[in-house]
């Protein structure tokens, strides 16, 4: 192994390859290498300026056991910014150290160990490189030795159980409702990104820890230190981007349902709220409110005027926001241009398709600027020039008819090496121009999201998730890892995307404990596809706005008299919280701390917080129980050490031990840090 130091860079070639170590941030390494001159040169997710930081590089020897019982000096190398130290040894393994501790080493077990390991014969190696036949791609597996004990979070949204990953094999793909945000926080001291999308996998298992990238040409991550979660996630968001400054008339309710089909109905749902005194602050345009998939535009047989639709809605102060897909039918009058002009996704077998949900579609390829600019051009002047507030950017994986990800190339490379990428490149082509036109007011609504998504505006949902508690327990995992992935805009639909049949007393008792949940959470949005589906279309045409089938009802006022108060007791919760959640949303935009949190985030010293997956932080100052079983009416509440309030019934309790409260239909469990 050569070490030399390239200005505030250790440089280490072997065999081939070069690897490169450099400060990247308040006490934090970026880690890169490549074989031969392979380097893609690419800054993926770290996009934003590092701060300045003075690194110690030093190059020297060490002691190595060669095997006849004699020992070597052999070259090693290191490099220190403030609080973590890298050290490489003569084969090239990598060991971190957090203030001294060993805290993250690379997994070897081949010829040539270091001196308190021997040799091993097992031929495993810390950066496995292997040729893809016939490409100048290679497929990548980087080994860490796992740490026993170790806790690990974050990682973005999987429809699991685990809060607590370790043990955990993740896909690394997007997929509708697995959101892969590939930033990990470790009850140890610190944080790493895997700062490549290609598709692969993260395994966390109890003998190693292995990232694999199945093709890609550069390792790339970055790697973190500091006392907790939350100076973790600090140090993250100042080298990903931060969320904006959410908007303040989109804190309280969003209204939405599958789906609204005319202009009519729009604006009869908005009257009737007006009537009940209620305020949305913005109302959802879902899909097929179209002609056909890539037209983006309204079908005017059932919205003939969506300029005088949005103005009555802005009257009553509600944005609009409305869906757009990245599917484009080939009886779209845009299908023939952009697939002239190579502004969609390639197939390299078969037939020129990735979509076939209600249409032959190919989707459209967003790493390309010109396609950006097409698409954003035709929502331009048929959304946007309404008076359209912000996008619904639904499929946004994109939702592939076979998630072959080896069949499609965009233009920036096959998917492989980038597919993790697309939902953060189709945001941008709305994010962007809209921003460059109104400021920092842009929010949009995305299904997906990759590591640095947080500062494209983008509030990213969960995803057609089912109508089930067990669903609702798995939300609220996948909402508080990622918040640690460093998203905090996040939301679910509420109720869960998918039920048979709204009169089903459970479906009701599920709605209202998933509605307590989402008041205490980023967004407050109602949506959902309700069965049972007995209302005829509006049209026998196959295709156009009317064709399609809508659910029933989901207002606050669909559910009965009873549910009815108590959302709507839960809607003045939410309101009569404004000024708390505003200041919520500006720590997010000012440290990256996402609204909801991990007990252990706010208690990092409790060890019982750590183990604690069915509760969480709603910010810094309430504590939140949802409800997650059918037919529970009591639960049990940990309070960590201090003053804790119940907010139901007013009662004052010392913490420091766990208690059960009750939990009618009426409340959700909820105490105020005092």
């Amino acid at each position: 192994m050569q070490f030399l130091a390239e200005g505030k860079a250790l440089v280490a070639r072997r065999g081939g390859e070069t690897l490169r170590i450099e400060g990247w941030g308040r006490d934090s390494l970026r880690v890169r290498a490549w074989m031969y001159d392979e380097s893609s040169r690419n800054d993926w997710a770290l996009t934003e300026k590092p701060e300045e930081t003075e690194c110690r590089i030093r190059i020297g020897e060490e002691d190595h056991w060669v095997g006849d019982g004699t020992i070597d000096r052999v070259p090693c190398a290191e490099i220190e910014n403030g609080r973590i130290r890298a050290v490489v040894n003569f084969a090239g393994v990598i060991s971190f150290f957090r203030d001294g501790k060993l805290i993250l080493r690379e997994y070897y077990r081949s010829y040539g160990g270091t001196l308190s390991e021997g040799s091993r014969c097992l031929k495993i190696v810390n950066r496995d490189w292997k040729g893809i036949i016939g490409g100048s791609e290679y497929t990548l597996t980087v080994k860490f030795d796992a740490n026993d004990g170790e806790k690990i979070y974050g990682m973005g949204q999987y429809q699991q159980p685990w809060l607590n990953l370790k043990g955990n094999v993740l896909e690394l793909a997007q997929r509708n409702s697995q959101i892969s945000v590939p930033f990990m926080v470790s009850s140890l001291g610190y944080g790493l990104l895997w700062n490549n999308p290609a598709v692969g996998h993260a395994a966390f298992a109890n003998n190693y820890t292995e990232w694999l990238a199945r093709s890609t040409k550069q390792m790339d991550y970055w790697i973190t230190a500091a006392d907790g979660p939350k100076e973790i996630l600090r140090n993250y968001t100042d080298v990903t981007g931060h969320a904006p400054m959410f908007p303040e008339n989109l804190m309280g309710l969003w209204q939405c349902k599958l789906r609204y089909r005319t202009q009519e109905e729009v604006l009869s749902v908005a009257r009737q709220y007006q009537k009940e005194g209620i305020r949305i602050d913005q109302i959802v345009i879902d899909f097929f409110h179209w002609t056909v998939q890539g037209d983006w535009k309204f079908d005017k047989t059932y919205w003939p005027d969506p300029k005088a639709m949005v103005d009555e809605l802005h009257s009553m102060g509600i944005r609009v926001i409305v869906s757009v897909w990245p599917s484009v039918d080939r009886k779209s009058e845009n299908f023939a241009p952009m697939m002239e002009r190579g502004l969609l996704i390639r197939t390299e077998r078969g037939a020129a398709q990735t979509y076939d949900y209600q249409g032959d579609c190919v989707e459209i390829d967003p790493f390309n600027p010109e396609t950006r600019q097409y698409i954003w051009e035709v929502c331009k002047k048929n959304y946007y020039d309404f008076g359209i507030d912000g996008f619904w950017l639904d499929n946004s994986e994109p939702d592939y008819g076979v998630y072959d990800f080896e069949n499609y190339r965009y233009c920036a490379g096959p998917a492989l090496t980038c597919s993790n990428m697309y939902p953060q490149m189709f945001s941008r082509a709305f994010f962007e121009p809209m921003t460059a036109d109104k400021g920092e007011d842009t929010v949009n609504l995305l299904r997906c999201g990759w590591a640095g998504s947080q500062k494209y505006g983008n509030v990213i949902w969960s995803g057609d998730v089912p109508s089930t508690f067990q669903a609702l327990r798995e939300q609220l995992q996948a909402g508080l890892n990622m918040g640690l992935a460093g998203i905090p805009w996040w939301t679910t639909d509420i109720g869960g995307f998918m039920t048979d049949d709204v009169e089903d007393p459970k479906f009701r008792q599920l709605l209202i404990r998933w509605y307590q949940f989402a008041v205490y959470s980023a967004v407050l949005r109602m949506h959902g596809d309700r069965g049972p589906y007995n209302i005829p279309p509006l049209d026998t045409r196959d295709w156009g706005g009317g064709y399609l089938h809508t659910g029933q009802p989901n207002e606050l006022w669909s559910y009965g008299e009873e549910n009815y108060a108590i959302m709507r007791k839960y809607y003045d919760v939410r309101i009569a919280m404004h000024d708390y959640i505003r200041s919520l949303y500006r720590e997010a935009h000012e440290n990256g701390s996402p609204l909801i949190r991990t007990m252990f985030y706010e208690f990092p010293e409790d060890a019982k917080c750590w183990e604690l997956q069915d509760q969480y932080m709603f910010g810094g100052k309430y504590l939140v129980a949802p409800v997650l079983e059918c037919d529970c009416w009591e639960r049990e509440v940990y309070l960590p050490a201090g003053s804790w309030k119940n907010v139901n019934n007013g009662e004052t309790l010392e913490g420091g031990k766990t208690v059960t409260v009750k939990a009618p239909i009426e409340e959700i469990p909820v105490f105020e840090r005092l």
